[in-house]
């Protein structure tokens, strides 16, 4: 997802002392890059070299100055690798030849059990703080502690305990935006979830500051996704991580996805 992934507001920011009008297809925002974002995009691909513990793939996309309103052309890379370990892992790089905003993430969709909800799938999360959010889902810039609300998995917990008592989603469930704990600085462990029955478990790592916990509300939580990524409208909240990137400058962002069962 990209150039931006998640929502900013009204579809608009201003950068450098220039306001930027993006495409706007979530109400009145701005979501995963707009109505032809990077998942609707043919990208260049090629096999990499099969490793002694690791095969892939690497994915380049030339995004040009003005798509969807974003400024700068951009060339975009996405290395998707399997490993021996049973990770799957995604490297993302992207340069730029003017100032713009870049949030890259997936939106895979998961459920460990193969079929039916995910209430029973047990999730434990990284993240003492949440991003609050108006009805819109867009961030007030408010970072609040999960402690004593629907959105505390500092201790594993089924993803249907409390599904019921989120307010403000509408389909109910989980899209919310996690803080993860000393996030954003090196490849850490931000969440973990099993699924008892079959013993399945899904640990994720990150160098991304947050994750969004979504779980499929439209579909009647047949999956959830763990969006690794930078808080949603980072761009009008100056007191967030920075998604600014600039000539100059490379974006990088690792996650991996590590399965085992027992």
């Amino acid at each position: 997802m990209g150039r931006v992934a998640n929502r900013i507001a009204k579809g608009r920011f201003t950068l450098d002392g220039v306001e930027y009008k993006l495409a706007v297809n979530n109400g009145p925002n701005h979501l995963h890059g707009g109505k032809v974002g990077f998942n609707k995009v043919v990208w260049q691909g090629k096999a990499l070299p099969e490793g002694k513990r690791e095969g892939g793939v690497q994915l380049t996309y030339a995004c040009k100055d003005g798509e969807e309103g974003y400024p700068g052309n951009i060339t975009v890379t996405v290395t998707y690798s399997l490993t021996d370990d049973n990770e799957f892992r995604l490297d993302y790089g992207a340069t730029t030849d003017k100032a713009t905003p870049v949030n890259l993430s997936n939106h895979a969709y998961f459920n460990l059990a193969g079929s039916g909800d995910v209430h029973d799938h047990e999730l434990w999360l990284a993240a003492d703080h949440y991003t609050v959010a108006d009805e819109g889902l867009i961030p007030t810039g408010e970072i609040a502690s999960v402690k004593g609300t629907p959105l505390d998995f500092t201790k594993p917990t089924s993803i249907g305990a409390r599904i019921n008592q989120i307010k403000g989603v509408d389909p109910v469930g989980y899209d919310h935006n996690f803080v993860i704990n000393g996030g954003g600085k090196s490849l850490i462990l931000a969440a973990r979830v099993t699924d008892l029955k079959s013993g399945r478990t899904m640990e994720v790592r990150t160098t991304e500051p947050g994750v969004q916990l979504y779980t499929a509300n439209r579909i009647k939580h047949a999956a959830l996704c763990l969006e690794t990524q930078h808080y949603p409208d980072s761009i009008n909240h100056p007191g967030f991580p920075s998604t600014v990137l600039r000539p100059g400058q490379t974006f990088k962002s690792t996650t991996i996805y590590a399965f085992s069962a027992k």
